[in-house]
């Protein structure tokens, strides 16, 4: 009788230790998905931020439409260097720029438009449009992030 059971508590050790094995190596893939889901997290509320960072800048500035779209226009091309007296628009891309807060960020000039009648008259409504993209590490698509606002 001996004879024929010779091995099987070596089979059922091995067998044990592949059914272990694979747990780990599920809870290590979780672990992973877990920290890549709170990093994206971490991304999409520092692009929220930096996106109401500008629209709060832009509702505590002069808020009648070509005011804004003087200061935030579409088209603006920042000289370099920024100082204190450049757009607000350049001054706070130059913080995205930095580096400090996105990784490969990419800041869109916000597209302000003059909402004719919408809630106020012509020149007192803007309808904001603001986009932030970024490119996560070993990450290979874009994400951004759009805000639209208007600002009375």
């Amino acid at each position: 009788m001996r004879k024929t059971q010779s091995g099987v508590m070596l089979l059922e050790a091995l067998i044990a230790i592949l059914i272990f094995s694979l747990g780990v190596l599920g809870i290590v893939g979780m672990q992973a998905s877990a920290i890549s889901a709170s990093r994206d997290a971490k991304y999409r509320a520092d692009a929220a931020l930096l996106a109401n960072e500008l629209v709060g800048g832009m509702r505590s500035a002069q808020r009648d439409g070509p005011t804004l779209a003087t200061n935030f226009s579409s088209t603006q091309v920042c000289p370099t260097p920024i100082d204190a007296t450049s757009t607000p628009f350049c001054q706070w891309k130059k913080r995205l720029d930095s580096g400090d807060f996105l990784p490969g960020t990419v800041a869109f000039p916000p597209v302000v438009t003059v909402a004719p009648g919408v809630v106020g008259p012509p020149a007192t409504s803007s309808l904001v449009t603001i986009t932030v993209s970024w490119s996560a590490p070993n990450d290979p698509a874009p994400h951004s992030y759009r805000v639209v606002v208007q600002i009375i």
